[in-house]
């Protein structure tokens, strides 16, 4: 199983649902270019979703792994559709979590971080000042303020230290991505078992969105988890885990009727 986080997360995002995932799954934890513990970046160029896809699969090639059930939540979802349109095979199933299909989503200071990251006077700005920026509508995104702004200082921590200004800049300017339209136009061709999870009270992504994308999905499933916003990993874990062990036990065909092997958690960096 490959778990995706999208922006401003990492793979901290997963903490409270991996130990939810019965034994014997393969679970694969990536930070995703650009974030956490990989490599930082100049351009936002190589932070769309198809560019984070073809990491993705790479990946999958390094670790030998034939085919494997994708979790992506935000823009890590947008990421785990367009991993599983480039290589149909290699996906057996979805599960998509708030998912990001438009660059619309965020809303206030966020807009500003982003139109900050655009100008010349980014450089200046510092990575502490466009993090704040961020932190402080992101915030919004999480049911219980006191986990998110735990969340968000590990999300963030890393740009106002390591990573440094350039790469959240470059974070900010991805967030307009101009795959994601012709994306959806695409998902009528995904022929795999899909479950969205939805937090019913997320800010910038409406419940209309999880209805869209389920009618554009072919044997998509929805689950709408009430009390839940944008970051539903965190707010509500267990209906995320719940989620993704009945999403695998639905029937799906493997290649040559082969099943994956299972082993312990593996956590990865794609710098």
């Amino acid at each position: 199983m490959l778990l995706l986080h999208g922006f401003p997360g990492t793979s901290h995002l997963w903490q409270r649902v991996v130990p939810l995932i019965p034994d014997g799954h393969r679970l694969i934890l990536v930070d995703q270019l650009g974030s956490g513990r990989s490599d930082g970046v100049a351009g936002s160029g190589q932070l769309t979703a198809d560019a984070h896809a073809e990491r993705a699969l790479a990946l999958l090639d390094e670790l030998q792994v034939a085919h494997a059930c994708v979790v992506g939540h935000g823009g890590g979802a947008a990421v785990a559709m367009a991993l599983a349109l480039r290589a149909p095979r290699r996906v057996s199933r979805l599960c998509l979590i708030n998912a990001v299909t438009t660059d619309a989503w965020l809303s206030g200071a966020a807009r500003l971080a982003r139109w900050l990251a655009h100008s010349p006077i980014a450089g200046l700005a510092g990575a502490g000042l466009l993090a704040g920026l961020v932190h402080g509508p992101a915030l919004r995104g999480f049911a219980d303020s006191e986990n998110g702004r735990h969340a968000l200082d590990h999300f963030l921590q890393p740009y106002t230290q390591r990573l440094g200004v350039e790469t959240l800049a470059a974070q900010l300017r991805a967030m307009r991505d101009s795959t994601l339209a012709s994306q959806a136009a695409r998902l009528s061709t995904l022929q795999l078992p899909t479950t969205i999870v939805w937090g019913a009270e997320d800010p910038w992504l409406p419940v209309r969105h999880a209805a869209t994308l389920r009618a554009a999905i072919p044997n998509a499933e929805l689950d709408v988890v009430d009390g839940a916003r944008h970051m539903t990993p965190i707010d509500a874990p267990e209906r995320v885990a719940t989620a993704i062990v009945a999403l695998l036990r639905r029937a799906a065909p493997l290649d040559g009727g082969q099943k994956a092997t299972p082993h312990p958690a593996s956590p990865a960096t794609n710098g």
